[in-house]
């Protein structure tokens, strides 16, 4: 027999809301007990051990009821080599760490999981991209979503067809970018690839860097601006610049999360976090 709850009759109004939350979460979940902060969902991310980005930029975005849960693969801080020999090698490492994370991560029971190293979403092509996402998926047993997949579906519902890119990236990663987004049906007119020399460096690039390159990238002949590479903290800047760009501007971040919001069936519609989060 439950216990009888007295209450005074001025936390009348306190009861009724916690009452309302409680239901909320079960009508949320569909069920009787549900997370107590997750009631909505739980996203799992997975990223580098050195990037200090996604998670921060995520966390913000995070809508009432949905909690995100990171999962690192270990690798040692060292430098990106501008050689092929040297990108493989970066490559392989991180490949090497995904599916580890992503068992780690989905013991506490994520509904979906977000793969937040960035390069290898864009290698091997439009079916390179789409083998990965399938294999992650089959692997976790929930939706992956990732920034190859997500950008093409974000640029898509802009309807643009011819952009500009920025990414941290050495010329190697470049040429994988940018093969990704050409067979993925768009004209890439101008990218821009700052080198950076480490992961680290990546994460150091300062706001008015970006601003910068970001302006230098504009022009009449392009639809819209997407920046690639999740350890580069472009979400609040890129925000700020479809505002006196007059087009949108992607950050990778900010659209893998739009996607794993919307994969999950959250619609919630986030305002001063970019135009994609505020319109689709």
């Amino acid at each position: 027999m439950h216990p009888r709850i007295v209450k005074p009759a001025s936390a009348g109004i306190k009861f009724r809301f916690l009452n309302l939350a409680i239901w909320h979460r079960s009508f949320a979940r569909g069920i009787g007990v549900v997370d107590a902060l997750g009631f909505r969902k739980k996203i799992g991310i997975v990223v580098p051990s050195t990037n200090t980005i996604v998670g921060p930029e995520c966390e913000a975005l995070r809508p009432r009821g949905v909690t995100n849960h990171v999962a690192r693969l270990t690798i040692q801080q060292a430098p990106i080599e501008a050689s092929e020999q040297g990108y493989l090698a970066h490559v392989q490492r991180m490949r090497d760490g995904i599916g580890p994370a992503i068992d780690q991560v989905k013991t506490c029971a994520p509904d979906h999981i977000i793969m937040g190293v960035a390069i290898e979403a864009f290698t091997g092509g439009v079916k390179g991209a789409e083998a990965l996402q399938e294999e992650l998926s089959a692997r976790a047993g929930v939706g992956i979503s990732m920034g190859s997949t997500a950008a093409t579906a974000a640029l898509k519902k802009f309807g643009a067809s011819r952009i500009a890119v920025l990414t941290p990236h050495q010329p190697k990663g470049d040429e994988t970018v940018r093969a990704y987004l050409e067979e993925a049906g768009f004209t890439v007119v101008r990218l821009k690839g700052l080198k950076c020399a480490s992961p680290f460096a990546i994460a150091e690039l300062e706001p008015e860097t970006i601003r910068h390159e970001l302006a230098a990238l504009n022009g009449d002949d392009i639809d819209a601006i997407l920046q690639v590479g999740t350890n580069l903290a472009a979400g609040d800047v890129a925000a700020q610049a479809e505002l006196w760009l007059g087009k949108p501007v992607l950050a990778m971040n900010v659209v893998t999360y739009w996607d794993a919001l919307r994969r999950c069936g959250i619609e919630d519609r986030i305002f001063g976090r970019g135009r994609v989060l505020e319109e689709f």
